[in-house]
C-alpha cells in the first residue's frame, strides 16, 4: 500500500440550502486503501459522498484528489478524474440491456494495460453473463448493486465508492457483494464504503471514521474498533 494520499477531504461545511450538514468534514485514503464511514442514519454520510463527487459541493473547505483540487468542479469532472460511484438506490438505467449498461460507462483513460472490461466484469459477476440481454428494471435488486458495481468498475476508476453497498439485499447476494469486494481490495483497489453491516466492514477495511452530526467524532484501525464495543454501541447503537 502507498503512502501518497489518494483523496484528501479537509475541513469542508456543505449545506443544502441555508441548512448545514457537514461542519468541517474531513478524512484521507491512501492508494490502495479500503476505508469506511459509519454513523447513523441522516448523519451525513450520503452528503460527503455527493460533496466529493461534486453534486453538492461544499461552501468552504478542500478536496484534493490525485493532488488536483476537485472541491467545486462538477460531477462530471470528478468521475472523469477517476472516482467511480455506486449510488445509494443504484439508479441503473432500466430501459438498456445489462451489456448497454456495462459498455455505456466504459472508459479507460489512464491508458492502463489490463483495464476493466465487459468480459472482466462479467468474470466478476456471472449473473450478469446470464443476464445480459435483460432490461435493468427487469433484474432483482441483488443483480442490480452488481451491475452497478460493475457499471463503475467499466469507468476504471483510481477511487471506488460505494454507497449503502448491500442495503436491502438478502443474506446470500450480500455475502456475494462482500466476496467481490475482497477481490477488488487483493487487486489493489482504492474503496471508500459506507455500509451497516459492522462485522463485514471491519474485517475487509483497513479504517474507519465514524461520523456524528456532520462531524469526524472517531477513526481507527478495525483493530481499534473491535476492541472499542463502546464506540459502536455510542455512535450506531449496536
Amino acid at each position: 500500500m502507498s503512502t501518497a494520499e489518494l483523496l484528501t477531504v479537509d475541513g469542508i461545511d456543505t449545506f443544502y440550502g441555508r441548512s448545514q450538514v457537514l461542519f468541517g468534514m474531513r478524512l484521507a485514503i491512501r492508494a490502495g486503501e479500503v476505508i469506511t464511514l459509519m454513523g447513523r442514519n441522516g448523519m451525513g454520510k450520503t452528503t460527503t459522498i455527493r460533496s466529493i463527487m461534486g453534486l453538492t459541493p461544499p461552501a468552504t473547505g478542500q478536496i484534493r484528489f490525485r493532488g488536483a483540487d476537485i472541491a467545486r468542479q462538477p460531477a462530471y469532472r470528478v468521475a472523469k478524474a477517476g472516482i467511480g460511484l455506486v449510488p445509494e438506490g443504484r439508479q441503473i438505467f432500466p430501459n438498456l440491456s445489462v451489456r448497454e449498461n456495462l459498455v455505456a460507462t466504459a472508459a479507460n483513460r489512464q491508458g492502463l494495460k489490463s483495464p476493466w472490461n465487459y468480459a472482466k466484469v462479467v468474470a466478476l459477476f456471472p449473473r450478469l453473463a446470464e443476464r445480459a440481454g435483460n432490461m435493468g428494471n427487469q433484474l432483482s435488486g441483488g443483480e442490480q448493486q452488481m451491475l452497478a458495481i460493475g457499471r463503475a468498475l467499466m469507468t476504471n476508476p483510481h477511487l471506488l465508492i460505494l454507497d449503502e453497498a448491500t442495503e436491502g439485499l438478502a443474506p446470500l447476494i450480500r455475502q456475494e457483494i462482500w466476496a467481490c469486494i475482497e477481490q477488488l481490495k487483493a487487486a489493489g483497489q482504492s474503496i471508500l464504503i459506507v455500509d451497516k453491516n459492522v462485522e463485514a466492514l471491519t474485517r475487509l477495511a483497513d479504517r474507519h471514521y465514524m461520523i456524528e452530526k456532520g462531524r469526524v467524532v472517531w477513526e481507527g484501525s478495525s483493530a481499534d474498533l473491535a476492541a472499542n464495543p463502546d464506540v459502536q454501541h455510542r455512535y450506531l447503537g449496536v
